[in-house]
Order: C-alpha cells, then sequence, then structure tokens
C-alpha cells in the first residue's frame, strides 16, 4: 500500500498544476520521506528506532496528504478558470468552428474564386492565406484548453480512492504509533512524578501561568537542572504539529480572550512531537484546555502544548527530538467533504486548535521567537 501511495504522489499530477506552484517539490520530497521511513521501520531493530520509524512515517503520511490536497485544489481552481474562460467565448468558438468547417468543406478550385476575376481572385486568396493559420492556431489553442479541461476533471474523478488509501495508511500507521510509544521502556526517567503534589497543585491552580510556576517548585528537591542549552536554535525550531498560525501571541481569539503563545489551527488526528530533546514536565487534563503536554527543554524553560486528544509518555521521562507527544483530536472528514474543501482554499478542515506557549524565567514569551513561523501568514 505505501509503495503505491508512493507512485502517486510521485506521479499525480500534471504539468499545468506543478508549472504554477511548489506542489511538485512538495510532493516529490513527501514520497521519498514516504519510501525512507517505510525503509527504516522494516529495518528497525530497538523500540527507539520503530517508533522514530512510525513517527516519521505519520509526519510523511500527513505531508503527502496536504500536498494532494493543495493540488487537487490547485486543478479545481484551474479546472474552474479555463471553463469559465470557454463559457465566455462561446460565441467566438461557435465562429471559429464554423470558418473552418466551411474551409475544410469547399473544394479548393471554388474557395479560390471571386465574382470580380482574377484579381478579386488573387486577393481573395491572399487574405485566406493570412487568416487560415491564424485560424489554425485559435483552433490549436482551444483543443489544449480542452485537453486541459479532460485531464482535470479525470484527476479529480481519480482522487478519492488515493485520498481514502492515503487516509487509512496515516490512521494504521497512527495506531501503530501509539500502540509503540505505550509499549516503550528504553526512555532515561530524570525523576518520579509525585501525583499527590500534582493532584494539590491542579486542585488549588486557576491559571496556566499560576500552574506552570508551581509545577517548576514540585520536584525541585529531587530534580537536577538538565545539562542542556538550546539557545543555538532560538528562532530555529519547528512547530511541533502540521498546521496554520489561527492567532499569534497577544491577539485576541475567537473568545476575545488575549494569550501570549499563538493557536495553531490543525487537521484532525494531527501528530504533535517535541521540538528538542526534553524532560517531560507534565502530561494529562488541565483547566479547560483540554489534555496539555509541558516539556522542559533546559533549565528555567518551559514549552506548554495544550488541547491535545492523546498524549505519549511518563512524567520524567527525557524524551529525544521529534519524539511523538500526543495527537489532535477530532475525526477524520470524509472524502467527499476533503474534496469539496479542497476546492475553495479556505482551510475550514482544520478543525483542531493546538495552543503553543513558551515560557522563559518563569514568565511566557512570544512562541514565535523560537519557531520558524510565515510573518505574513
Amino acid at each position: 500500500m505505501i509503495s503505491r501511495l508512493i507512485l502517486v504522489l510521485s506521479l499525480l499530477w500534471p504539468g499545468v498544476v506543478l508549472a504554477e506552484s511548489d506542489l511538485g517539490a512538495e510532493t516529490r520530497a513527501a514520497a521519498d520521506a514516504l519510501e525512507a521511513a517505510s525503509v527504516s521501520l522494516q529495518e528497525a531493530e530497538s523500540a527507539r528506532d520503530r517508533i522514530r520509524a512510525l513517527t516519521a512515517t505519520v509526519k510523511a503520511f500527513e505531508d503527502g496528504l496536504e500536498a494532494m490536497r493543495e493540488g487537487l485544489r490547485s486543478a479545481t481552481i484551474r479546472e474552474a478558470q479555463i471553463s469559465l474562460q470557454l463559457e465566455a467565448r462561446n460565441a467566438e468558438i461557435a465562429e471559429l468552428l464554423a470558418a473552418l468547417q466551411t474551409i475544410g468543406a469547399t473544394p479548393p478550385p471554388v474557395l479560390m474564386l471571386h465574382p470580380s476575376g482574377a484579381i478579386g481572385a488573387a486577393r481573395s486568396g491572399m487574405i485566406l492565406s493570412e487568416v487560415t493559420p491564424a485560424l489554425n492556431t485559435r483552433a490549436a489553442a482551444l483543443r489544449r484548453d480542452l485537453d486541459e479541461v479532460r485531464t482535470l476533471r479525470l484527476l479529480q474523478q481519480n482522487s478519492a480512492d488515493t485520498l481514502q488509501e492515503g487516509l487509512k495508511g496515516a490512521q494504521n500507521a497512527r495506531t501503530k504509533l501509539s500502540q509503540a510509544v505505550a509499549n516503550r521502556t528504553d526512555l532515561p526517567q530524570r525523576f518520579t512524578e509525585d501525583p499527590v503534589r500534582t493532584a494539590i497543585l491542579l486542585a488549588s491552580t486557576e491559571t496556566l501561568d499560576g500552574f506552570a510556576t508551581g509545577l517548576v517548585d514540585i520536584n525541585a528537591d529531587q530534580v537536577s537542572d538538565p545539562d542542556t542549552d538550546i539557545s543555538i536554535q532560538k528562532g530555529a525550531l519547528q512547530l511541533p504539529v502540521q498546521g496554520r498560525i489561527l492567532h499569534r501571541s497577544g491577539q485576541p481569539d475567537a473568545a476575545g480572550i488575549v494569550r501570549p503563545g499563538i493557536i495553531v489551527a490543525t487537521r484532525p488526528r494531527a501528530l504533535v512531537t517535541s521540538p528538542t530533546a526534553a524532560t517531560i514536565r507534565y502530561l494529562g487534563p488541565l483547566l479547560d484546555l483540554g489534555n496539555v503536554a509541558i516539556l522542559e527543554p533546559q533549565s528555567d524553560m518551559l514549552f506548554v502544548f495544550a488541547g491535545l486528544d492523546q498524549v505519549f509518555g511518563e512524567v520524567g521521562q527525557v524524551i529525544p527530538e521529534d519524539a511523538p507527544v500526543g495527537l489532535m483530536g477530532g475525526d477524520t472528514a470524509e472524502i467527499g467533504t476533503i474534496l469539496s474543501l479542497s476546492g475553495d482554499g479556505t482551510g475550514t478542515d482544520r478543525s483542531e486548535t493546538l495552543y503553543i506557549e513558551v515560557r522563559q524565567g518563569n514568565r511566557p514569551v512570544d512562541p514565535e521567537s523560537w519557531f520558524q513561523t510565515k510573518k505574513d501568514g
């Protein structure tokens, strides 16, 4: 199944679509990543290797499906543009076809006759010799447009099976990843969670800021500062999830609430990973934020990811960079919905939101000072 999807991702989009965007490179990159992850998964010997390969597989599926959606959206837009152009040129096309049919059906000797005699015939022949190539050029352009419309419509008709297969593959990879993480026993344990003190902190705090402040003190007596420094990566970290920024730091959300972090719109069941090696300081429900993962990449610094449906790991574990942290919630959209949405470009199928907060020195800072984001997006 994976090999078939790789082939489809490599060959799916016609040149007319690829010429207008970077989708060709993105699609090939996703196919290459999926193939590499498949090989790594087959060669994995340890639990850590298997989890790394499964994480790469899920990400490759997500990237590939994203490229497919964008490609299909471009194809749909292009097909609509050509169809509108052809409809607007109906009268012109009818005249063109009539002229071509007249030229093709009239015998050359009759075509060249003119009532004014030889001079008129010569003049009409000169005019005809100039008009005919232009008519043929316009006819060729029309044939190209019609062929392109047929190709784009065929692409849209055939995309459903490919999308369905990709969605199933991604879901299977997520399930295997969840099982592999649940059985993981090879991670170093920096400290053991104190569930009583954590429960007391949960019950006594009403804000994320208060919880994060108290969390640092819970295990201070048994936790040494991590011997790491990620300052060299400032501004270069990848976002922990594939998505688009919905609200930036300091911008009010849909409810008018202003938060110091950013809100990223994601697709249902999107994978959330750790941007760096880090210690898990908290996993679980918190206030009204859904499931929350709080990671400590270095001393006096926390990454807060809120809004997950499922979280992976145990408090106190030290996880490597790009390790799976959890999955977003929601239900995967039906094929018909995906095909419909792919044509409007609104991103309304990104129905889940992940809140990302970065805290340094026990206070929040703009996450975009640490993560690579598109400032214009």
